[in-house]
């Protein structure tokens, strides 16, 4: 594989929201390949530039280039069923009306808050290497 190739591997992006406001964005596969842009277009921008430097420093150092993990066949529809108790659905509910958001919107939300917190964000999002 070339130099070409690779950067059209569907690799995905992790981007953050800063507390500034810009946007950290980087490639998990790739160890160190990592950028940031002051909008979400800028940062998706800027790691394709970030991708081929680290992909092209590899090559010529003759180290391996990780494959995405996305090329396990595996695929997400970005759907699942959850079963929670009538109180916790009532709840949530509640609070997706006092928001005046869907049901389905406040779950992802609560589901991208806690999941960002968990990897040390206070924002989350995920691009799709496509």
């Amino acid at each position: 594989m070339n130099i070409e190739e690779y950067p059209k591997l569907p690799y995905p992006r992790e981007m953050v929201r800063e507390a500034d406001g810009s946007y950290f964005i980087s490639i998990k596969e790739l160890p160190g390949c990592m950028s940031s842009g002051d909008t979400q277009e800028e940062a998706l921008k800027m790691i394709e530039d970030a991708m081929r430097a680290w992909i092209t420093a590899a090559l010529e150092e003759g180290k391996p280039i990780p494959l995405p993990d996305a090329t396990d066949n595996e695929e997400y529809s970005g759907k699942f069923v959850l079963r929670i108790p009538k109180s916790l659905h009532r709840s949530l509910a509640r609070k997706a009306k006092e928001e005046q958001v869907s049901l389905n919107q406040y779950a992802t939300y609560l589901l991208s808050e806690n999941n960002a917190k968990r990897a040390g964000h206070t924002s989350h999002f995920r691009a799709n290497g496509s």
